[in-house]
């Protein structure tokens, strides 16, 4: 029986965006508990309950990226992006920067996509798994288009 041989070595660019979109989830979990600590007022327990929902995504992201980085053979850093404090924590101006922080993510996954296909075409799996992250992060920015449109 023979053993399953380990990955192709990730092309630098892929290995940079996984460690990119390590960061910024990481960071993600950072954000969300922030806003959801600042909220206030009669639409307090929804609003926190999605924000607290978007943290714990943020970390399942986090987690899976850094297993797919070990994987093939990276070393995830515990690198938080600086996150800016606006000081602005009004229910609109907290999903407005949800909404920026989610668009930014799915550029830098679609990013990621069009490099595992230029750089591992024979490479299915990985593909799916970034497009499953595509579709994800596509969902979190029209939740959060459509709470801003109630507003």
């Amino acid at each position: 029986m023979s053993r399953p041989s380990a990955p192709a070595p990730l092309d630098p660019r892929v290995a940079a965006g996984l460690a990119r979109l390590h960061s910024h989830e990481l960071s993600g979990v950072v954000r969300y508990l922030h806003y959801a600590h600042m909220i206030m007022g009669p639409n307090r327990i929804p609003i926190v309950a999605w924000l607290r929902e978007q943290a714990n995504e943020s970390m399942e992201h986090a987690w899976r990226i850094g297993e797919k980085m070990t994987a093939h053979g990276l070393h995830p850093e515990m690198k938080v992006q600086p996150i800016a404090e606006t000081g602005k924590h009004n229910v609109l101006d907290v999903l407005r920067e949800a909404l920026d922080y989610e668009a930014a993510a799915l550029d830098d996954y679609k990013a990621l996509l069009r490099l595992v296909v230029e750089t591992r075409p024979d490479d299915p799996a990985l593909e799916d798994w970034v497009r499953d992250f595509v579709s994800q992060e596509t969902e979190h920015l029209e939740d959060a288009e459509k709470m801003l449109k109630a507003m």
